[in-house]
């Protein structure tokens, strides 16, 4: 087989591979012998080196990944800053659930005064709240929770970490309005 060939299987196997393919992975999908393979992979590795994809020989076999020196802007790619805001009203519906969890919604509508349903929705499709369950009340309502993404997203390492919870309901208004702040993004 032409050597152009050869390597163009191989790039295609790299692409391809989630982990280091070693030397008997390509011997056995290509059925070319090691002699003919090796010096096809320490060229393309060879041939690579300071582009944007570089073929590298690492944990025994053969990897093809981004240049190191892209990291940042691959990283930019692989994961975009969310740059959502939540609005006053998400800000206060989840700092009730966080406080309250599990909660349903009629139970954060009563403490909000307001319909809370299109605010839940928005915070289920951000990942910060999730359904947990159902209540034994009547009508079996959903009930609500925070996510891990929630503690992500402000910074929080556990739930005990949020400030305690006043005792009087006044108090609790006062938390649940300003308890939850989005630093500004960097």
């Amino acid at each position: 087989m032409e050597t152009n060939k050869v390597k163009s299987i191989l790039e295609s196997m790299l692409f391809v591979a989630r982990k280091p393919l070693r030397l008997e992975e390509f011997i056995d999908a290509t059925e070319l012998p090691a002699d003919v393979l090796t010096p096809v992979l320490e060229a393309l590795a060879a041939e690579s080196e300071g582009h944007g994809l570089n073929v590298v020989k690492v944990a025994g076999g053969y990897l093809m990944g981004t240049n190191p020196e892209n990291a940042g802007f691959v990283e930019k790619i692989l994961h975009p800053k969310e740059e959502a805001r939540l609005s006053p009203q998400a800000l206060e519906t989840l700092a009730i659930i966080a406080y309250k969890q599990p909660v349903t919604r009629v139970e954060i509508e009563r403490l909000r005064g307001v319909d809370s349903g299109w605010v839940i929705d928005s915070l289920i499709a951000k990942k910060l709240v999730r359904e947990v369950g159902r209540s034994d009340a009547v009508g079996r309502p959903y009930l609500y929770a925070t996510t891990e993404q929630f503690l992500r997203h402000f910074g929080i390492e556990a739930l005990h970490a949020l400030p305690p919870l006043p005792v009087s309901e006044a108090e609790q208004e006062t938390v649940f309005k300003s308890a939850l702040q989005e630093s500004p993004p960097s």
